[in-house]
């Protein structure tokens, strides 16, 4: 049987590669791509059968890539949609080229930090007291940050990624587990095709360990991700579709906006709800968007998952 293909925010050793590989683990072929829009595309155009994409972090909040391209306005992605949901605790080091500091701890000549902005956020208490002051360099993913140490001859660089990253790139770890908190954790969504016949398989079997182990770590709730617009000029309009959810059972659980992309101050807006479990309920998500269809100007269902 072929191996299906995953897709994952790159480079390799970047935190997505990470839970590609625990999802997934060897059943599947992964490859890395440079953007979260090119993850998205993989998938709509049939050249990955799932991407794994981060979508939210505990301590840094939503990842708004990822959130644009899931509000999706110009209607590029009409095929690609959630299927499942990985939560990857984040560990993050201070990585540095093997041999440049002279002992473990020696922050105090690092002359330049790089690593992906969501990374800052997540570490400023460990950045406040040892490298306050010191020039920091976004780069597309914390693997990149290390990449790029890696490659430096003449900066004292360092970098803030994972152990996974240090292992890959030959790091040496000047500090382990930099981040605020110790459960901080980046929730990761799978996204399909849904015309494609290769994805038609519940994910849950698909996890590394197939059906058995999907069966060992049982999921308890059911989500829904849903996008809507609704009319500006109407008074009420975003309440009356926000109690539709309720009108229908749905506990909603997270509420964004982001803008349309054609109206300045005009926005589209993704609502995640959670839903029963029981079949008998299943129902409920067509019954909400048969409810929003009447209260809003456009709703589209954008994925249903067990987490």
């Amino acid at each position: 049987m072929e191996r299906i293909s995953v897709t994952f925010l790159g480079p390799v050793a970047s935190f997505s590669h990470q839970a590609a590989v625990e999802v997934f683990g060897k059943s599947a072929e992964l490859s890395p791509r440079v953007s979260f829009a090119d993850a998205f595309t993989s998938v709509q155009q049939g050249e990955a059968d799932y991407a794994i994409i981060p979508c939210e972090n505990s301590t840094n909040g939503s990842v708004v890539q990822t959130l644009d391209l899931l509000a999706d306005p110009s209607n590029l992605y009409q095929h690609v949609e959630v299927c499942g949901a990985h939560y990857l605790t984040v560990h993050h080091c201070l990585l540095a080229r093997r041999g440049v500091f002279t002992s473990q701890r020696d922050y105090g000549s690092v002359t330049k930090l790089y690593t992906h902005p969501q990374a800052w956020g997540q570490c400023e208490r460990f950045l406040g007291t040892h490298l306050r002051g010191i020039e920091r360099q976004d780069v597309s993913s914390t693997s990149k940050a290390g990449e790029i140490v890696s490659k430096e001859t003449t900066e004292r660089s360092a970098a803030i990624a994972s152990h996974f990253a240090a292992e890959f790139h030959d790091l040496d770890i000047l500090e382990e587990n930099i981040e605020d908190k110790a459960d901080n954790t980046t929730r990761f969504l799978v996204l399909r095709n849904i015309k494609s016949e290769r994805t038609a398989l519940p994910f849950e079997a698909l996890r590394d360990g197939g059906a058995e182990g999907a069966a060992a770590t049982a999921p308890m709730t059911r989500k829904t991700l849903v996008s809507f617009t609704v009319r500006q000029d109407t008074p009420g309009a975003l309440a009356e579709a926000l109690l539709t959810f309720k009108n229908y059972g749905m506990n909603l659980t997270s509420i964004n906006s982001r803008p349309n992309q054609r109206n300045n101050w005009q926005y589209v807006f993704l609502v995640e709800c959670q839903t029963a479990m029981s079949d008998e309920d299943k129902g409920g998500v067509t019954k909400v968007l048969g409810g929003l269809q009447s209260v809003t100007e456009t709703c589209r269902h954008v994925g249903t998952w067990s987490e």
